[in-house]
């Protein structure tokens, strides 16, 4: 094993996925709470990513866990690690 390869740290993330619309592309929103820094009251902030979907198994509402990865396009450095829960079709 090498330094490069043991000095890799991968950043993991749970997030819905909000648009599944481009070819290979998914558009996560991920959610947490932070804390006011003055009044001590809990925030919901809120970041989208695209992560890149080889297979095209994600749909739009489905709770996905993403790593990050090298840069795979201008936007996508995030790739699908698995699908944790499914979305309800109604």
């Amino acid at each position: 094993m090498t330094e490069a390869t043991q000095n890799k740290v991968e950043h993991a993330a749970v997030g819905r996925v909000v648009s599944d619309k481009g070819d290979k592309t998914i558009t996560v929103l991920i959610e947490r709470r932070e804390k006011h820094p003055l009044y001590g009251k809990y925030i919901r902030r809120s970041t989208k990513i695209h992560a890149h979907d080889a297979d095209n198994t994600a749909k739009s509402g489905d709770l996905v866990r993403v790593v990050s990865c090298r840069p795979i396009s201008k936007q996508k450095t995030w790739r699908l690690v698995e699908v944790v829960e499914s979305a309800v079709v109604v």
